[in-house]
């Protein structure tokens, strides 16, 4: 079993930052590929942004202002925030698959999410 914990939310004036974080602890190998996905109420879950260990895509919305890393040897995956609108309120949540044995095998899980808010 993986657990992900995920930290970094909260309130922000327009124009802030945030960086929320994602840390994956248990059994399991390495990281193979994140996501972030976002959820406002009434809305459906939007894929934010994509890592798949080598190419970086974002939603058309995001693009320029987010950016997702990950840093392998703290087992810790990153979205940083700039430049936030009102319209990046939302739940955001991380979705990692990982290795979990030498053959490759994957699994792949959810974090509990953190809210974000943006203020005007």
């Amino acid at each position: 079993q993986v657990q992900l914990v995920e930290a970094g939310g909260g309130l922000v004036q327009a124009g802030g930052s945030l960086r929320l974080s994602c840390t994956a602890s248990g059994n399991f190998f390495s990281i193979k590929d994140v996501d972030w996905y976002r959820q406002a109420p009434g809305n459906q879950r939007e894929l934010v942004a994509k890592d798949t260990g080598g190419d970086s895509t974002y939603a058309g919305s995001v693009k320029g202002r987010f950016t997702i890393s990950r840093d392998n040897a703290k087992n810790t995956v990153y979205l940083q925030m700039n430049n936030l609108k009102p319209e990046d309120t939302a739940v955001y949540y991380c979705a990692v698959v990982v290795f979990v044995d030498a053959w490759s095998h994957t699994e792949d899980y959810w974090g509990q999410g953190t809210q974000v808010t943006v203020s005007s």
